[in-house]
């Protein structure tokens, strides 16, 4: 990592940003509502299952905190781009079900191993030749499928809060009309003075503002807990989260550089596993919130969004507990809502380029279709499988594929 600070202009960081735009504070400022109220409660549940204290609770979170900003600013401000990153919520969600009984040095020692993996298939580069082989119509049917949910999601809110989503559609029907630059802001905006207006937010007791202290756990290393625990982790880190994270930016017209963004978060993920820093990778869905035109109409600044959400992130994990909990202070109809009508734009850009080829459409709706199913087969999620259904059905479907399978059915 100390190559890539190397390499950064941080020089120039601050002239970079003096063109910094309400749009791209708007932007980081959803990412990281949508990244933590989405699946923190997961994080606490893991934090559970090792019978962690407080303290080391608080650990957790400053290190995931940091290196999601960290790691984060350090892909944004080096090559230009809104390359987010985030922890690993399936990663999470296995970790819920796979700690039980697991040490809390052992649990470390796992993580270290993952972290290891996810270095060195950024370093050996084999994960970034392999993504050059995804179509463009199926990596954007994927990044619709990741994203379905979330559009799903402003309708299915309405059984929760019919008025408060009702406030935020109007508002952003008004933005969409007469300032469409402005709309999710003011949809934003609407939202929290909505619930201001009607008490709707609910802050706790006893909320402890003290920065967050470093708890450094000695790692111990045991070969079932290796397998058992690391590798499954690396794996479903790698083919539910890096992978849709890579096709987000690509479906965005980026050309991420896929090795040294591994090499990144991998290397993060070594240094702050002793500290709760489980797994850390490339985001999808809040990297999509940064990376398309809501944030920024120009492409080529719309790191600067990232570089917003880096930042809150570290005071976030800073802040530890705290701030956490005043996030979940809002209700959940507001943060789905403010979300999807921020990703209506990139699902409909998707779908479109996705199905705009006749002769590619039928592959890339089994890959929208299997992405959208969320089906799970031997602990791997949908993004791997909607990849692997889709590009084998491109393959059969293909001139060249029917003409290999001709002979088959010909014997027949």
């Amino acid at each position: 990592m100390g190559t890539f600070l190397a390499r950064t202009n941080w020089k120039g960081a601050a002239t970079m940003l003096a063109g910094l735009k309400l749009s791209h504070i708007v932007a980081g400022c959803i990412a990281v509502l949508l990244g933590y109220t989405s699946s923190v409660a997961i994080i606490f549940q893991a934090i559970d299952v090792l019978g962690a204290s407080q303290a080391e609770a608080n650990s957790w979170m400053l290190a995931l905190g940091l290196g999601m900003g960290i790691s984060g600013l350090i892909l944004s401000l080096r090559y230009r781009m809104p390359i987010l990153t985030a922890w690993s919520t399936p990663g999470a969600a296995l970790l819920v079900i796979s700690l039980n009984g697991v040490a809390m040095s052992e649990a470390i020692g796992a993580f270290l191993f993952c972290g290891l993996l996810l270095t060195l298939t950024g370093i050996t580069g084999w994960f970034e030749r392999l993504s050059h082989l995804i179509p463009d119509t199926i990596g954007n049917a994927l990044l619709a499928g990741i994203l379905f949910q979330f559009g799903l999601g402003i309708f299915s809110s309405m059984e929760d809060n019919l008025p408060l989503v009702a406030v935020m559609c109007a508002t952003y029907l008004a933005g969409r009309r007469w300032f469409g630059r402005f709309a999710i802001p003011a949809v934003l905006f609407a939202g929290c003075a909505f619930c201001a207006a009607t008490g709707a937010f609910q802050a706790g007791e006893g909320i402890d503002f003290s920065v967050a202290q470093p708890v450094f756990t000695m790692p111990a290393f045991s070969l079932p807990v290796l397998l058992g625990v690391g590798l499954p982790l690396f794996i479903v880190t790698m083919a539910s989260q890096n992978t849709p994270g890579i096709v987000t930016l690509k479906a965005s017209g980026y050309e991420p550089p896929v090795s040294a963004c591994l090499t990144v978060t991998g290397l993060t993920t070594l240094l702050l596993a002793p500290f709760g820093g489980y797994a850390f990778n490339l985001a999808a869905i809040t990297a999509a919130i940064c990376a398309g035109p809501e944030a920024d109409e120009n492409p080529k600044t719309r790191y600067k969004a990232v570089v917003v959400t880096g930042v809150i992130y570290c005071v976030v994990g800073l802040l530890g507990a705290a701030v956490i909990s005043l996030f979940l202070i809002a209700p959940k109809a507001l943060v789905v809502t403010v979300a999807g009508l921020a990703l209506l734009n990139t699902i409909g850009a998707s779908l479109s380029a996705a199905l705009g080829q006749p002769e590619k459409r039928e592959a890339a709706l089994v890959t929208f279709m299997t992405t959208v199913s969320g089906i799970t087969f031997l602990g791997i999620g949908a993004p791997l499988w909607a990849l692997l259904f889709g590009i084998a059905t491109g393959v059969v479907l293909s001139p060249r594929g029917r003409r290999s399978f001709r002979p088959i059915f010909a014997r027949r």
